[in-house]
């Protein structure tokens, strides 16, 4: 029998298999999640019955108990990450049984909810796995996606903002208009005017780019126009400028706000007249050159306060094509940090190909402030850095895997808000002892604590087992 499809269920809470060598239990389980919208189903531990339903149905994500004769939970997860790896496997264990939970992570296991279970706090712990899983498909899915070569004239992303930008861009390209791009710094406007210039029929003629408020005003018009021998100290020859480099095919002035004022005159005329007269020269030259303009200044602002002549910003303001930031467009995050991963991974000759679960998180819970140029540094660092095949969390620089206010957010969802504080520091304290293969002095120095207060809160834990938590008024325990 073939597996199906690593994909989470149509069902919109996803499909629960649940295992325990209690009938009752089992049943209680699933009439529990049943109505809470989960596709909760159940059979008793024994690995012939699990690899069938694990080849037979599409289950996103197995809840087993722990301690069970016939299969206990740990030979469950190794059963289900052997056959089965995108499958998560949440384990069902005695309150303050700090060990097995470790045990079972150890093995593989995604979480761990302890008996007797709080209906609310299970059902918010599947709802975080299958919103895990769901990310690992999209993840999966968007590395298929990327697979093969980008072309110049492809913009990668289909947020709705990008979408409205293909299509203008699509409208206007085969037309000899002038585009205005703006948008914040970083936000790829260079890579919008190659698009154009790639989807326009002077595609097989030089795309040129300047930008304007790399140069001092002298030596920009220079580099736009050329200049005659003679024109200023070392003019020792005529130099043809970029509007001469540029013909049949795109010129892109770039940070266009910072244009001096002396020099706008001068590209009007050029505009107008579609001729342009080198520095210092007697003799005007025909240019036939397409002009984007980009910038991230609001240059209609600029001409009320008289910053920016009023004439050559309308002259530029054909077709104007916004740039939303990447922070308004989640949606393209994943995306383009796949695409920026093969490049970098190309470039840097690193073997790295895949961005894990928790990466991606840490990417779409950052701001990205720097948008598309800091999400492109994060991503070549991730790469020069990694000793993986894949980009993981703590590959990302400190202040993304933080997100975007500096602090670190919890592991949980709004519903999850709901459990004590005992609660989330005890679960946060047992994720640390996993990471650090239950070296406790470590696990001490991670969480910041004496390694004699870590003790004390283990034997606490440890001899609250035989107590049973009272439900409150609005959940429930199994």
């Amino acid at each position: 029998m073939t597996a199906p499809s690593p994909s989470v269920s149509d069902h919109a809470a996803g499909r629960i298999l649940v295992i325990d060598d209690d009938e009752a239990m089992r049943d209680v389980v699933v009439d529990t999640l049943t109505p809470r919208g989960f596709d909760a189903s159940a059979i008793r531990p024994d690995p012939e019955l699990l690899l069938a339903r694990l080849a037979d149905s599409d289950v996103d994500v197995v809840l087993t108990d722990l301690r069970m004769p016939g299969m206990d939970g740990l030979e469950v997860v190794r059963r289900v990450a052997a056959a089965r790896p995108d499958v998560l496997v949440i384990v069902m264990t005695a309150f303050g049984s700090l060990e097995s939970a470790v045990a079972a992570m150890r093995a593989g296991a995604w979480d761990f909810v302890t008996k007797p279970i709080d209906v609310v706090t299970l059902h918010a712990v599947l709802e975080r796995a299958l919103k895990h899983r769901r990310l690992g498909n999209e993840v999966r899915r968007l590395q298929a996606a990327v697979a093969g070569p980008t072309d110049d004239g492809t913009l990668v992303g289909d947020s709705p903002p990008m979408q409205n930008v293909k299509a203008v861009i699509a409208q206007v390209a085969p037309l000899d208009v002038t585009v205005l791009i703006s948008g914040e710094s970083g936000t790829g406007k260079e890579v919008v005017a190659r698009a154009l210039h790639a989807q326009s029929s002077r595609r097989a003629s030089p795309f040129v780019a300047v930008n304007c408020a790399a140069l001092p005003e002298t030596l920009l018009e220079s580099h736009l126009f050329g200049h005659a021998k003679g024109a200023f100290t070392d003019a020792r020859s005529d130099r043809q400028g970029l509007f001469a480099e540029a013909h049949g095919g795109t010129i892109l002035l770039d940070e266009f706000g910072e244009l001096p004022l002396s020099l706008q005159p001068k590209l009007l005329r050029a505009l107008q007249e579609r001729s342009y007269r080198p520095l210092g020269g007697t003799k005007d030259f025909a240019f036939d050159a397409r002009l984007v303009v980009a910038t991230n200044r609001n240059l209609e602002t600029m001409v009320k306060e008289g910053r920016f002549r009023e004439d050559l910003y309308y002259r530029v303001n054909v077709v104007s094509l916004e740039l939303a930031p990447l922070r308004n467009r989640p949606d393209d995050i994943l995306p383009l940090a796949h695409h920026l991963l093969r490049r970098a991974a190309s470039r840097l000759q690193r073997p790295v190909r895949a961005i894990s679960p928790g990466a991606a998180r840490a990417l779409l819970a950052y701001g990205w402030p720097g948008n598309v140029r800091e999400l492109s540094n994060a991503v070549e660092r991730a790469v020069a850095l990694t000793r993986f095949e894949a980009i993981v969390e703590d590959d990302l620089p400190e202040k993304v895997r933080k997100g975007s206010n500096g602090i670190v957010a919890a592991d949980v969802n709004e519903t999850e808000t709901l459990l004590s504080l005992e609660e989330i520091e005890r679960r946060h304290v047992l994720r640390v002892l996993t990471a650090v293969a239950d070296n406790r002095a470590r696990a001490a120095a991670v969480l910041g604590i004496d390694p004699k207060t870590l003790y004390r809160k283990l034997r606490g834990w440890h001899g609250t087992s035989s107590s049973t938590p009272p439900a409150s008024a609005d959940s429930a325990s199994l």
